[in-house]
């Protein structure tokens, strides 16, 4: 099944496996080692997730934020919890077809989860792979489908801070490289 015939529910449950299995495959011990964005460290990626995405979702849909345990002390459990509560959204019919307003003009929640969090899910998985050592093969046709969807955005997007300078790679790079570096990483 391609990117396209999937529904936003079911893209967001694969990528958030996906990122679920580095959280749960991070040791003890290497929470606090560096992740590929500037200044940060494995927990400030979860923090961040953790932190933006309820903060949009839930708000958008006149719900209050869900309870998450705080990422200092169970970054695992936040991000466990934050993963739930999103699923349930997007489980929930009307939930999911409720209009939001958004900076990018009126859309359903469901659009605005696909718009603006699983492109951050494949981005943060890899993160927290590249920070703590672990497996950073993401699904190939998602990277292609996001690089696709943010090249034409390249200037407003690099305006907006959310991402460093793009990165220089070779022209025969594969799309989640390219992906990569579009966002400021070093793959």
């Amino acid at each position: 099944m391609t990117t396209t015939e999937r529904t936003t529910a079911q893209r967001w449950r694969h990528l958030a496996d996906d990122l679920g299995r580095r959280v749960d495959g991070i040791p003890a011990g290497r929470w606090d080692d560096p992740a590929p964005c500037e200044g940060w460290v494995a927990r400030d990626v979860v923090r961040h997730l953790v932190e933006w995405m309820p903060a949009l979702y839930f708000p958008a849909v006149g719900l209050p934020l869900p309870e998450v345990p705080p990422v200092d002390d169970d970054p695992a459990g936040a991000w466990r919890a934050t993963d739930a509560a999103i699923s349930a959204l997007l489980a929930d019919p009307d939930l999911a077809a409720r209009a939001t307003s958004t900076r990018a003009g009126e859309m359903s929640l469901e659009s605005l989860i696909a718009m603006t969090g699983l492109m951050d899910l494949l981005v943060h998985a890899w993160d927290l792979a590249r920070a703590t050592g672990q497996d950073e093969d993401l699904d190939a046709a998602e990277a292609s489908a996001f690089l696709a969807g943010i090249e034409p955005w390249d200037a407003a997007l690099r305006s907006s801070g959310h991402y460093g300078p793009r990165v220089p790679v070779p022209d025969d790079a594969d799309d989640l490289t390219k992906l990569l570096a579009f966002t400021g990483r070093r793959p």
